[in-house]
């Protein structure tokens, strides 16, 4: 596999499922998380569901627009800028605002801890 994969969110090889859902892992070759970025357009709401069957916690990266989402049935305003991680098992709909709503959702396996460098 080469060090690097890059793809611009147009090219026309990333399949884009219900014309919303751009596959961005399988158009990079990512296996370590999945990442998608999703194109709602104005007023859409996407289906309520959780992440038990997948066990995937899910970080959400607003790029523009606006709207919510509603997480255990509480309502949580989202923005450009914005990050939202929500738990596996929690219930979850995303619903754009009057602008539409991009984000890029990015989901794997919780560890039992952060692996990660503490510093740079």
């Amino acid at each position: 596999m080469s060090a690097y994969t890059k793809v611009h969110r147009d090219d026309p090889a990333i399949e884009v499922l219900w014309g919303a859902v751009a596959k961005m892992r399988l158009a990079l070759g990512a296996t370590g998380f999945g990442i998608n970025e999703l194109r709602m357009p104005a007023d859409f709401s996407g289906p309520e569901h959780d992440e038990v069957e997948t066990g995937h916690e899910e970080v959400y990266v607003v790029l523009s627009g606006s709207g919510t989402a509603v997480v255990d049935g509480v309502e949580v305003e989202l923005r450009e800028g914005d990050y939202l991680r929500v738990a596996p098992d929690a219930k979850r709909q995303v619903s754009a605002g009057a602008q539409g709503l991009s984000f890029v959702a990015i989901g794997a396996k919780p560890r039992p801890a952060y692996d990660g460098r503490p510093m740079l």
